[in-house]
C-alpha cells in the first residue's frame, strides 16, 4: 500500500485511467466486430473515429492504427473508401483580432 500523498493520489488516478481505458478498450471491440459481422462504409467510418480516439488517449500507436485501418478498409473496398478518407476542403476566412494599441505620451 501506498504510504505517501503523492504515492495515493498516484494510485488512484492510475486505477481510475485504467477503468476508463477497459471500458474505452470493450467500446472499440465491440464497434470492430460490428464492422466485422456486416462490413460498411458507415461502419468503417465508426471505426476509423474510434481508432483515432485510441491514438488520442494513447492506447495505440500511430503506426499501428493506420496499420489497422488499412486492413479495414480493405474489407470494403473501392469507391467508398475513398468517399470517407477524402474530406472536402473548407475554404473559411481567418480572421485575427486586431487589439488596439495605446501610446502613452511621454511629458
Amino acid at each position: 500500500m501506498p504510504i505517501s500523498l503523492s504515492a495515493k493520489k498516484s494510485l488512484r488516478k492510475s486505477v481510475k485511467n485504467h477503468k476508463d481505458n477497459v471500458s474505452f478498450k470493450n467500446t472499440l471491440k465491440t464497434t470492430v466486430k460490428k464492422f466485422l459481422a456486416k462490413p460498411t462504409a458507415e461502419s468503417l467510418k465508426g471505426v476509423y473515429s474510434a481508432i483515432d480516439k485510441a491514438v488520442k488517449r494513447n492506447l495505440f500507436h500511430k503506426n499501428k492504427a493506420s496499420r489497422l485501418k488499412s486492413n479495414y478498409s480493405k474489407r470494403v473496398g473501392g469507391e467508398a473508401v475513398k468517399a470517407i478518407v477524402t474530406k472536402k476542403p473548407t475554404n473559411k476566412k481567418v480572421v485575427k483580432k486586431t487589439t488596439k494599441k495605446t501610446s502613452k505620451k511621454m511629458k
